[in-house]
C-alpha cells in the first residue's frame, strides 16, 4: 500500500489530500469538494502541468516574449518542452494569443504568446 499526502490544487481551498493506492484501488480522503478527488487521482496516475517560460524575439521592442502552453502536458514531458522552447525565435510583431509552436515535443499542446511585442 502507498499513501501520498497532497495539497489539492482543484480550488482556492488548498484541502490536505490523502491519496491510498492499493493495487488498482485508490482512495482519496481529506477533500472538502468533488473537484478535491478528481485532481488527487489525476496527479497519482497521470501528472500534468502548464508550462511558462519565454521566446527570444528578433527586432522587437523587447528581446523576449512571455509564452505558456495552451494547455497541460505530461509531466514528464517538460525537459522536453523547454528545449523546444529554449531553441526558438521568433519575428517581431507578436501578438498576444499567436501560436509560436505548434504540437510543441510531440505533445499535441501549442506553445501560446501571452503578451504582444511590437516591431521597432
Amino acid at each position: 500500500m502507498e499513501v501520498r499526502n497532497l495539497i489539492c490544487i482543484g480550488c482556492p481551498l488548498g484541502c490536505p489530500v490523502t491519496v491510498t493506492m492499493d493495487g488498482d484501488e485508490i482512495n482519496v480522503t481529506g477533500n472538502t469538494c468533488p473537484r478535491g478527488a478528481d485532481y488527487a487521482r489525476k496527479e497519482v496516475l497521470s501528472p500534468t502541468r502548464i508550462v511558462t517560460s519565454s521566446i527570444r524575439v528578433n527586432g522587437g521592442t523587447i528581446a523576449r516574449v512571455s509564452v505558456k502552453t495552451k494547455s497541460d502536458i505530461p509531466k514528464s514531458k517538460i525537459f522536453e518542452v523547454m528545449e523546444k522552447i529554449r531553441s526558438t525565435r521568433v519575428d517581431a510583431p507578436v501578438a498576444m494569443g499567436q501560436v509560436l509552436i505548434e504540437n510543441c515535443a510531440d505533445t499535441g499542446v501549442e506553445i501560446i504568446a501571452t503578451k504582444g511585442v511590437e516591431r521597432l
